[in-house]
């Protein structure tokens, strides 16, 4: 017998730990199925689930669920990324906290066998977190990047890729953190909103007494400007191009150079060139052949003293050099006033601007120029945009593809080399005169310096470690155990699909595409989902700052999962972001509920599994139109999950399990559950539990916890997960379809008049049916009581015309006219309806008088415009209803 109450929390461990127990995710259980295989995208293994592992997991798990129920041999690789920088602050921060000390003072072999101890003490936590959402992932098989295997995959490829002349070093300008002191990636910097200045200074032009005014963000770097740009078609600066200006506070002679970077109409149209500190400049300085030239150091100080590339061609006054050492931002606010002494600042004015931060150290990035290991990407790039050209692999939605293309085709050299301990570590030695030896171990770069230098020669490794991104870019293919020719790499590379956020297409997407192209000869998936954000019911997206976050393990806690994984796929509309909020998750619980309670009434009413039952030899009309839309709903279901249509398939569901089944067939059956036709009542019996059964097989993928607990407290014989996506073969009957939709659109349009005449609920009115056919009323007659009851009626009769003071709404031929004289106050609804009409009216206006402002559209934030638009057509809609109302009445 089910409990009476519906209670996630206690059945969500027991069902997951027998699922895994019971060997369900593992593949290999049908080995002449098709395999599907989806690797996870490794979450951090300092990390703890958000939500949007919430939603990309949830994905996931649906597609594992659904293929493994139709039969395919499904692999959900799991595992974690070691997560170089985050992995190294925490174990740092612990250090600090434990006994004062760090990692420069432990030494590097120590420091990395503490971090090897935290990982095993407090590395799982995000595995453990989503075995809570339902993830069935076979975790016999979970990875991590820095284990034996996935090492070693690093190693051969790296090697590899460097004697193919596709991994260099290279002095390039990377984003530098001077307070971790590392390189780090673009998706590691964020941009802050900051209310800084420009200052414009005078550029003195050689041998003239005129200047020339350029505007800067960061006055400090100007000590390392090499040039000065102008637009080649600017007529203000044509004759000034070759010509020299002396570098206040430097005394160097920099050129004007023509470079169509510089904008005419932004300034004064004239930009100064630093090539060492701004990336734009880099490519102007690469195009101009302009010097490079570094002020800063790797803490961000002023690094003149000694500095050959600065002192170059100079003549740097004391007061200059006296800048050495200093912190930049203190030398930004010197050299401005130095500047504004000399009467070489034009002036200032505030200035909002993006600034780079680092992600983790929240301090101001540098763009700086340093020596780094890099990837040619650009040759790597070019099969991996084909891939994508002819169709070998597709985006979903297909929109992102352009996004790909435009990263893919304009590519810059990845720099793959970062000044951290833990990690993979560059397998590269140097010689005494600096020859670089790249092989797997330091015994074959041993052997391969000595036939270099004739003798057995000391090395020393480099110090850096790989960025993160280039391990997990191996993923699909290292993790089924390459380099070696694993069974398990045979059978399911290339993987299926690959479901992951828009923004690390270029990180991770792009780069496993190149790699699985180059090293297996093949793409890694042929699907790429790209699900939206997850903000908050405003639309805003969450963050610690703004208080807004939702962790989705309270949702957990207090709703069940199912109730989490059914609201993030119900929202998960193609290409729109989801705005979540704590009573969409409880609405979702709710029907949890409603199909639990609906499992109580088939048990309570005699449903019971019959091996035997037939539906399409059911004879009871009800029966025959439930099956029909039981077929209708799985075919909805099964295209909208193969076109990655999640919302759709998650409203497919709801729509049939709450309204069709629970509001509808459940309500009319009951009188066949309590009559006297022993053949009718256990047709049904059986019918009910069929359907009942339908939907817990459509669910599973969606709500494996509750869908799986029915279904064993139901008598099923074996489990849920490993049963059988349904398939039906001749059921729907379109007669009985058009029935149940004539009895369903009777009551339901009787019900909302009743509410928009505000009819008292417990009073029962008359119906008259005017100019029905034969049709009409046969179905009158046959579905009577069971109208009668839901549509709370006296009686049901049929004239000629309509009666006087009477709502009417039409059904197919017929008129439904509902006799109301003495039931309400015609004059007071029509008063009342009339003055709601009016309200809307004038609301609606407002809402359009904003939306045409264009003022209001172009700074509003993109989520009030939407929140706008959405109130307008719900105030809309209502005005329909309205207007219908008031029509009834006259």
């Amino acid at each position: 017998m089910l409990e009476k109450t519906y209670i996630p929390t206690e059945m969500e461990a027991r069902l997951y730990e027998a699922w895994e127990k019971g060997g369900y995710f593992k593949p290999g259980r049908r080995p002449k199925a098709e395999p599907f295989t989806i690797v996870i995208p490794p979450p951090n293994v300092t990390g703890s689930l958000h939500m949007g592992h919430a939603l990309n997991n949830t994905i996931q798990d649906v597609l594992c669920r659904f293929e493994r129920m139709r039969g395919r041999d499904v692999l959900w690789q799991p595992g974690t990324d070691h997560a170089g920088i985050a992995t190294q602050m925490v174990v740092e921060r612990l250090l600090q906290k434990e006994n004062k000390t760090d990692r420069r003072s432990m030494g590097r072999e120590a420091f990395l066998k503490r971090v090897w101890a935290w990982k095993e003490e407090s590395g799982g936590a995000i595995s453990r977190q989503l075995r809570r959402l339902g993830a069935s992932c076979d975790w016999s098989r979970e990875r991590f990047t820095m284990d034996e295997g996935l090492s070693r995959a690093v190693l051969k490829v790296f090697v590899q890729l460097y004697k193919e002349g596709l991994i260099y070093k290279d002095k390039r300008l990377v984003n530098w953190d001077p307070k971790l002191l590392t390189a780090i990636s673009d998706l590691e910097v964020v941009q802050k909103e900051v209310k800084g200045h420009l200052w414009h200074l005078k550029y003195p032009i050689e041998g003239t007494d005129q200047h020339i005014v350029v505007a800067t963000t960061r006055p400090e770097t100007m000590l390392g400007d090499s040039g000065v740009a102008v637009h080649p078609d600017d007529e203000r600066y044509k004759h000034l191009i070759g010509k020299d200006v002396v570098l206040p506070l430097v005394g160097r002679r920099i050129p004007i150079v023509a470079d169509t970077y510089s904008d005419p109409e932004k300034g004064t149209g004239a930009v100064k060139i630093t090539p060492a500190h701004d990336f734009n400049d880099f490519d102007v300085g690469k195009r101009n052949d302009l010097p490079q030239i570094n002020v800063l150091d790797q803490f961000g100080k002023m690094q003149l003293a000694g500095n050959e590339d600065f002192l170059a061609g100079a003549n740097v006054p004391a007061e200059t050099l006296a800048l050495d050492g200093l912190d930049r931002f203190e030398a930004r606010k010197r050299i401005v006033a130095m500047l504004e002494e000399q009467g070489l600042l034009d002036k200032i004015e505030p200035h909002v601007h993006q600034v780079p931060h680092g992600d983790r150290s929240d301090v101001v990035i540098e763009p700086w120029l340093t020596e780094q290991w890099y990837v040619d990407a650009k040759t790597l790039a070019q099969p991996a945009i084909a891939a994508v050209e002819n169709g070998d692999t597709v985006f979903v939605p297909k929109n992102w593809e352009k996004t790909y293309y435009e990263w893919m085709r304009n590519i810059q050299p990845w720099c793959i080399s970062r000044q951290l301990w833990w990690g993979h570590q560059i397998p590269a030695w140097y010689g005494p005169d600096g020859e670089v030896f790249v092989e797997e171990s330091e015994d074959l770069a041993l052997a391969v310096a000595q036939r270099h230098y004739g003798t057995r020669t000391m090395l020393k490794r480099d110090e850096d470690v790989l960025d993160t991104w280039f391990s997990s870019a191996l993923w699909p293919f290292s993790t089924l155990g390459w380099p070696d020719e694993t069974p398990e790499l045979k059978r399911h590379y290339p993987t299926d699909v690959l479901v992951t956020g828009f923004d690390i297409i270029f990180f991770w997407v792009a780069r496993m595409m190149m790699m699985g192209l180059h090293f297996m000869k093949e793409k890694p998936f042929h699907t790429v989902y790209i699900h939206a954000l997850v903000r908050d019911e405003k639309g805003q997206k969450m963050s610690k700052s703004k208080g807004n976050v939702i962790d989705p393990l309270d949702l957990v806690d207090q709703f069940g999962a199912d109730a989490l994984r059914f609201t993030l796929a119900a929202m998960a509309a193609q290409g729109r972001d989801i705005k979540l909020s704590t009573q969409r998750v409880e609405g979702y619980r709710n029907f949890g509920t409603k199909l639990w309670n609906a499992a109580r009434f088939c048990e309570m009413n005699g449903a019971r599994r019959d091996p035997d039952f037939d539906p399409i030899a059911a004879r009871v009309t009800i029966n025959r139109w439930i099956a029909g839309e039981v077929a209708r709903t799985r075919d909805l279901v099964t295209n909208a999950i193969e076109e990655h249509r999640y919302n759709d398939a998650a409203g497919a569901l709801y729509g049939f399990a709450w309204n069709v089944f629970c509001d509808w067939y459940v309500e009319l059956i009951k009188p066949l559950l309590s009559g006297s036709d022993e053949a009718a009542k256990a047709e049904t019996q059986h019918c009910a539990q069929w359907v009942l059964d339908q939907i817990l097989l459509l669910l599973h993928p969606f709500m494996p916890f509750v869908t799986e607990e029915l279904w064993q407290k139901t008598g099923a014989a074996s489990m849920l997960i490993d049963a059988q996506w349904p398939i039906y073969q001749g059921l729907g009957d379109t007669k009985v379809d058009a029935e149940m939709r004539w009895v369903i659109d009777f009551i339901s349009q009787v019900r909302s008049v009743r509410a928009e005449m505000n009819v008292p609920a417990g009073t029962k009115i008359d119906c008259v049916i005017v100019g029905a056919d034969t049709e009409s009323r046969r179905r009158a007659a046959t579905w009577e009581q069971e109208i009668m009851r839901l549509a709370r009626l006296k009686a049901i009769n049929f004239e000629d015309k309509v009666p006087a003071s009477s709502a009417q709404v039409v059904l197919g031929e017929a008129i439904l006219a509902l006799p109301l004289e003495g039931v309400i106050d015609f004059a007071a609804e029509r008063a009342r309806l009339g003055k709601e009409l009016e309200k809307v009216s004038k609301d609606i206006g407002v809402i359009e008088g904003r939306l045409s402002n264009q003022g209001f559209v172009a700074k509003a934030p993109e989520e009030v415009l939407e929140e706008t638009r959405e109130r307008k057509n719900a105030l809309v809609a209502q005005r329909v209803k309205l207007t219908e109302a008031l029509d009834r009445l006259k």
